[in-house]
């Protein structure tokens, strides 16, 4: 045991190192570039075809090493995305949002490739919040109910979900939403009903509190009713009535964009999940993201209150 927790311990120490030697490097790379005899050059080899198949080949040999690295540890069994950034990446690129959010969409399916690839059979992600409706422009919002049709109609085709065995399903308050996406939702999850290899939950007009106040609701109802005495109402009567209730908790959770925070994601759900914060924009995620946030899950040790 204690060598164990020495080795982890040690692991932990050298990402640690890594991480601080790569934020050193990338400093002193943006000092270098306030120059413009390194900074005119530089941007005219980072444009080359030359870089790009440079960068393209040293990343996929990088990605094969992590993968490599994370199949021999533990993996998660449920990982969930907090998929933020789709403005910001369209801004940073001078696009129009609703470009923003179709590189999002896209995304999801490529990532939907690497989940399954590593056998992960549970996958969440976070599409659209309860606050997102009150405050997203009624423009912006129509643009996106047209991506969730699009996108859920081609999942009830896609051969991948079905060869896979993937099973779908939405959770929220799914009544928020308009009739056109309820509708692509039902012919999804109907599609893949009878799946149970792995199964994949889009959070959509979704808040964690307001998934707890609707299974206190349900408790209340139960209680008043006479079917639930004060004496057993306790966390597994709750944890029955969320929207959930079918999923293991996310031992994993991964946001997206820089923001170091949930945003009303499952708050009852990840009181022990292991958080990953990745400063890169959703649609700009990579299989080397996303294995760096499973190697950084396997280098901590989950203790439960131990």
């Amino acid at each position: 045991m204690a060598t164990t927790f020495s080795a982890e311990l040690s692991r932990s120490a050298v990402g640690r190192v890594r991480k601080a030697f790569g934020r050193r490097v990338d400093w002193l790379a943006k000092w270098l570039l306030r120059f413009r005899v390194i900074s005119v050059p530089a941007s005219m080899f980072a444009n080359s075809s030359y870089a790009w198949s440079f960068i393209s080949r040293t990343d996929r040999i990088r990605a094969r090493r992590l993968r490599d690295r994370v199949q021999r540890g533990e993996l998660p069994q449920h990982i969930s995305i907090i998929m933020d950034g789709n403005r910001r990446f369209a801004w940073g690129k001078n696009l129009e949002r609703g470009v923003g959010h179709a590189q999002g969409k896209e995304k999801l399916k490529e990532v939907m490739d690497w989940i399954l690839d590593l056998g992960i059979p549970y996958f969440t992600v976070y599409a659209l919040s309860t606050e997102n409706l009150k405050e997203r422009s009624e423009a912006e919002l129509e643009g996106l109910y047209d991506l969730y049709v699009a996108g859920l109609n081609e999942i009830a085709e896609d051969s991948r979900i079905h060869e896979n065995g993937v099973k779908v399903q939405a959770v929220g308050r799914l009544n928020m939403l308009p009739n056109r996406v309820r509708e692509a939702l039902k012919n999804a999850e109907s599609r893949t009903a009878d799946y149970s290899d792995f199964l994949f939950t889009i959070c959509l007009a979704y808040g964690g509190r307001e998934e707890i106040v609707d299974a206190v609701r349900d408790v209340a109802v139960a209680h008043a009713g006479g079917e639930l005495p004060v004496e057993m109402i306790d966390q597994q009567q709750i944890s029955s009535r969320l929207y959930t209730a079918d999923l293991p908790d996310p031992d994993l959770v991964i946001r997206t964009s820089g923001e170091e925070r949930v945003s009303n994601f499952l708050l009852w759900q990840i009181a022990y999940s292991e958080l990953h914060f990745t400063d890169v924009h959703w649609p700009s995620f990579s299989k080397v993201d996303l294995y760096e946030a499973l190697e950084s899950y396997q280098m901590r040790r989950r203790r439960y209150g131990e």
